[in-house]
């Protein structure tokens, strides 16, 4: 049974997440404590709201570093929803520019939709050799977001796939899904996508070995 901490940092459906990881065969430590998040197998950031609080809270844990010492290493960690977005360069919300993590270049910006939030469950373009999405590739997830990174801004080696680039759509297209290595995040949120969603954190862990 793989380890997972879940980050603990005052932002995120830690529960929900905690159900649904264990659900797909986890053991789960919802936690901020540095040893739990560096020796486990995998571990995941949630995160609801702004990135602007998120980015409050994870910066009272020395998230930036567990993230990054933990990438150097190799080790897996799965962002979510706003833990997605955090990844990136920087957050665009209402006027403001707040900086990010910046594991990836790029700018979080508002959706050019009719509706927003953008709120319920749609369908999502995956390539080819998805391990996240691996006999899930039809399924629908749910999504509950007004911002979302729209392109990817890392250039693919055109005879390697490094990266699998999973793509949405609401009003315009968005990045649904990265994997990236050791890296790997969803703006839709898998524990609350029944159980499409507990057999996307089963593909998840299963890679963490």
């Amino acid at each position: 049974m793989p380890t997972v901490a879940l980050l603990d940092y005052g932002s995120g459906n830690v529960h929900s997440a905690k159900k649904a990881l264990e659900a797909a065969g986890a053991q789960v430590d919802l936690t901020r404590d540095r040893n739990a998040v560096m020796s486990a197998d995998g571990l995941v950031v949630p995160g609801v709201g702004s990135i602007a609080a998120c980015m409050e809270g994870l910066r009272e844990v020395n998230a930036g570093e567990l993230i990054g010492r933990r990438l150097a290493g190799g080790r897996p960690v799965l962002g979510i929803c706003v833990g997605m977005q955090v990844l990136f360069d920087e957050g665009r919300e209402g006027g403001e520019t707040t900086e990010a993590l910046g594991e990836w270049p790029g700018v979080v910006d508002r959706l050019d939709a009719q509706v927003l939030p953008h709120m319920g469950w749609n369908t999502v373009e995956v390539p080819e050799g998805s391990r996240l999405f691996e006999g899930i590739e039809s399924e629908r997830f749910y999504f509950v977001h007004s911002y979302a990174a729209k392109e990817w801004l890392i250039e693919q080696h055109p005879r390697i796939r490094t990266t699998a680039l999973t793509w949405a759509t609401h009003g315009e297209r968005f990045l649904a899904a990265v994997e990236n290595g050791p890296l790997t995040a969803t703006q839709f949120h898998p524990e609350k996508s029944g159980e499409a969603g507990v057999r996307l954190l089963a593909n998840w862990l299963a890679t963490l070995s």
